[in-house]
Formats: C-alpha cells, sequence, structure tokens
C-alpha cells in the first residue's frame, strides 16, 4: 500500500512539474510575440475586414505578432507611421505622394483595393448628374487641401468651373444626415456609402472619379509603414504583411465568414448588419480584382497619379515611385 502511495505522489508531482513546464511555456510563447501597432485610417469598416479576420484567425499569432488595431483620434496614421509612433498605419496613395515630395518616410507596403471606387456622390433629388452641375452647389468634405483640386479636376473635364462651388467642412457627420441639412455632394467609396444607399433605398447619383481621368485610378486604401522601420526590420514587416494577405484571402473566398468576424471585432457595426454584409460581397471582387496577388502596386499607377497631382499643382516637388512603394512584401507569398 505504501509503495502504491509514493507512486501515486510522483504521479501527482510529475503531473504538476509537467503542468508548471507547459505554463511556463506558454508564458515563453506569449512573450515571444512581437508586439505591434497599427493604426486605421477610420473607424472600422469592410476596407479593413483582412485586418480583423488576420487577429481573429491567428494568422498574426502564427507569424510571431501579437497586433494592436487602434482607431485614430486627432493625429492621424500617417502622422504617427512618420513619427515611428506606431508601426504601421492605413492610408492612401494621395497622401503618400503628397507626403514623399515633402521629404516625409512612409511607405505604402500594400494595396488594400486594387482600383480606386470612390467619387462624388449626391441624393437624386439634388439633380447632379455630372460635374458641371456641381456648379452652384455645396461641396461637404473633410478639410483636405486635395478635395478642391479633384472637384476642380473632374469640373474642368465637363467645361465647369470649381470657383462656382461652396465648400463646406462636413467633419464626421454622415452623408446622408449632411445631405438632408447643408449640402449637396460628397466625396465617398461606392463599397461602404453607396452601399448604404441601397440597404436604406436612398436613390443616389455618383460620378466616379476613374471616369473623368484614367490617373485617378489609384491605391485608396493601402497599408504603410515608416520607411526607417522597414529597413530595420523587415523580419517583422514581412511576417505583419504575411498575415495580412492571409486575412483578405480569406475575405475573398468566404465573403459572409469575414463580414462575421469584423462584426465581432467592431461590436459597434452590429446596428448595420446588412451594410457590413452587402458591402463586403461587394468588395471579396475588388480587394485583389485584376492583380496577381493580394496587394500588389503598379509603378505606372503612382507615376499616372503623381503626373496628375502635379499638373492639378497639388504638389510641386518631384516625385519617385520607388520611394513611395515596394511589393516586396507582398509578392510571392
Amino acid at each position: 500500500m505504501k509503495k502504491l502511495l509514493i507512486g501515486a505522489s510522483c504521479l501527482i508531482l510529475l503531473a504538476g512539474c509537467s503542468e508548471q513546464g507547459t505554463k511556463k511555456e506558454d508564458k515563453k510563447e506569449a512573450k515571444e510575440l512581437k508586439k505591434v501597432t497599427l493604426m486605421l485610417d477610420w473607424t472600422p469598416n469592410t476596407n479593413h475586414t483582412g485586418i480583423f479576420v488576420a487577429k481573429e484567425k491567428g494568422y498574426f499569432k502564427a507569424h510571431g505578432l501579437d497586433v494592436t488595431i487602434k482607431t485614430p483620434g486627432d493625429v492621424t496614421a500617417d502622422q504617427l507611421v512618420a513619427a515611428n509612433k506606431v508601426q504601421f498605419g492605413i492610408s492612401a496613395q494621395e497622401q503618400v505622394t503628397q507626403e514623399r515630395t515633402e521629404g516625409v518616410p512612409v511607405k505604402s507596403i500594400g494595396a488594400i483595393i486594387q482600383h480606386n471606387t470612390s467619387g462624388f456622390m449626391s441624393l437624386a433629388s439634388k439633380n447632379i448628374h455630372s460635374p458641371k452641375d456641381y456648379a452652384g452647389k455645396t461641396y461637404g468634405g473633410w478639410g483636405a487641401p486635395i478635395e478642391r483640386p479633384f472637384i476642380d479636376a473632374v469640373m474642368k473635364k465637363d467645361g465647369a468651373d470649381v470657383k462656382d462651388v461652396k465648400v463646406v467642412n462636413m467633419g464626421n457627420t454622415d452623408f446622408f444626415t449632411a445631405s438632408k441639412k447643408n449640402i449637396d455632394f460628397a466625396w465617398v467609396f461606392y463599397g461602404w456609402t453607396g452601399i448604404e444607399a441601397e440597404t436604406r433605398g436612398e436613390k443616389v447619383n455618383m460620378q466616379y472619379l476613374t471616369d473623368y481621368d484614367k490617373n485617378l485610378d489609384y491605391y485608396t486604401p493601402l497599408i504603410i509603414a515608416n520607411e526607417k522601420y522597414i529597413q530595420s526590420d523587415k523580419e517583422t514587416v514581412d511576417a505583419f504583411m504575411a498575415a495580412v494577405q492571409e486575412g483578405y484571402e480569406f475575405a475573398i473566398d468566404k465573403p459572409k465568414a469575414a463580414a462575421d468576424i469584423l462584426l465581432t471585432e467592431a461590436p459597434e457595426l452590429k446596428e448595420s448588419k446588412e451594410l457590413v454584409y452587402k458591402s463586403q460581397e461587394y468588395l471579396k471582387d475588388k480587394y485583389q480584382d485584376d492583380a496577381k496577388e493580394w496587394g500588389l502596386q503598379d509603378k505606372k499607377v503612382w507615376e499616372n497619379f503623381a503626373h496628375f497631382m502635379k499638373e492639378n499643382d497639388i504638389i510641386n516637388n518631384d516625385f519617385n515611385a520607388d520611394d513611395a512603394f515596394t511589393n516586396e512584401f507582398v509578392e510571392g507569398n
């Protein structure tokens, strides 16, 4: 009996040691995960789905990362990335192009959507059918210096002039609320606000930027990092983008499941379930589109857009596309 008791005690002791060892290994594994932060460009939406999928499905963890996803406040993702306060951010080609000509060290490391789905939207009741109809109307923007030149560019194509447009800052007011109060048209992504119009049963008119100038088919949104950080820690950048790429590939293949994950990770969207599901279905074919792989960027797209910006006096200095983007972290993954 004594031998049996001794044996049982040993087993218990060994089990305890084993359990403690496992806990220590788990703690060690958790400590080995590298902490990085991604700053979004806006509140969570279907442009960001692949990122939330990568977090929820454990893709980041599988690549050795512990990723914190934050929404911006008064300071933008571009500013934080440029200052090395966060490792990654969501931006757009118009910002990065301007920043590169001003010596700001941000670089695009992946295109979230292959083609520009943005444009100027208005309620059908406003009777805006083309850019020439913007004359005498009020545009609601967010105070960016690029807005007026973009409106001017499409209006010129239609024989009109931006001086006839009143520009106001509508801040965070949503398009539909603002349109029924003090604006006539706004710059939106069809994949979100256009789909929202469909779910609301609102009739709208949309002038896509790409319909008026092929040089406006640029990358928006995209993922950025500080060029110095990229050089100093390529392994982490590669791991981050590999996980994100897996996340967007999942969203392309399984839009309903991806939308479910977004709703779980961003519960504030649960009141807009129909919008999330329909937007996700719309974007599943837009993320990669005609590119060989998700995230790839074309140098010509960067050069053509920079030409447009210089031609319209949005930028004054020379632009080098090779400084602005890289495919290193998405190509061949």
